[in-house]
């Protein structure tokens, strides 16, 4: 207890927190700049970059070097809300693939061909339907956060078990700071490894935008089965184990949406969200309906 402790305080205590945001703030300015002067050495002709590459024809597609710092700090929001929240938890996935699909909209502004044939482009077309997307899951989330703030009716669980459970809860969420900066690691050395300037030759798009979090939700699926399965030493109640099922699926649909591209893949995301929001609230009216076992009633 007091090693896990010593780790918890390291990596996810509030002045752990704030020094990683401050931390993540200079490195996204950092690399924003850094990404716009290479935009503009690679126009002028001193350095030469893949030009080719969608990343380098235009400034605003520079706001999407710094996006991708914020999506790094929101993994780890995810990861210190675990212990203390399992809706923020969620939530915070949500937020995740809306921030891929907002920074995805930088890249795609900056390649727009405003024309007559708005509905005939493909690139257009998808940028229409991820604006629209990003809005729609925007209300979605802020639905979700509403109704994950709803207390609960029923008298209050053992407070022995609340305990145990956190304290899982945390022994899962100090394992996965190493876990997923490892991944990151991992991720960046291989990426960099497939890149050749010399060669003019970067990865496709595609491959960029979900570089990592492809991985990353694989394993949070697995995360989030190991806490529906450690959820049942704790409570038999029907209404609470179809909600932490249902945001396991909600997570998997979110996993599918990185192996499609185009509309598929926005609209696997929007029903991911839209799913886990009717279960949550099928959950918080089934709570509100449920009296408390010591005085429940029995009409003749």
């Amino acid at each position: 207890m007091n090693l896990l402790n010593k780790l918890y305080q390291i990596f996810l205590s509030e002045y752990a927190k704030r020094r990683i945001e401050k931390t993540i703030l200079y490195v996204a300015l950092f690399g924003f700049f850094i990404h716009l002067i290479l935009i503009y050495l690679s126009k002028l002709g001193i350095v030469n970059l893949s030009l080719e590459s969608e990343l380098f024809k235009n400034p605003i597609s520079a706001i999407y070097t710094p996006f991708s710092f914020i999506l790094v700090y929101e993994v780890y929001l995810l990861i210190y809300y675990l212990p203390k929240s399992f809706t923020t938890y969620i939530t915070k996935q949500y937020e995740i693939i809306t921030l891929i699909i907002i920074r995805k909209l930088f890249k795609d502004l900056s390649a727009l061909e405003l024309s007559s044939d708005w509905f005939q482009i493909k690139g257009d077309l998808q940028f229409t339907y991820d604006i629209l997307a990003s809005v729609i899951l925007f209300y979605l989330i802020y639905q979700f956060q509403k109704q994950g703030m709803q207390k609960s009716t029923q008298q209050k669980e053992n407070k022995l078990k609340i305990e145990r459970f956190i304290r899982r809860k945390k022994i899962i969420a100090v394992a996965l700071v190493p876990i997923f900066f490892m991944m990151a690691l991992v991720t960046l050395l291989n990426w960099t490894s497939d890149v050749s300037i010399a060669s003019n030759d970067l990865p496709s798009f595609e491959t960029i935008n979900n570089l990592f979090f492809d991985e990353f939700f694989t394993v949070l699926i697995l995360v989030d089965v190991v806490l529906l399965l450690i959820s049942f030493f704790y409570t038999d109640k029907f209404h609470k184990i179809i909600r932490n099922s249902g945001f396991v699926v909600s997570t998997i649909l979110i996993r599918m949406s990185f192996g499609v591209s185009g509309l598929i893949s926005t609209i696997l995301i929007v029903v991911a969200v839209l799913f886990g929001l009717a279960i949550i609230i099928i959950h918080n009216k089934y709570e509100k309906n449920t009296l408390p076992n010591n005085t429940s009633i029995e009409k003749p």
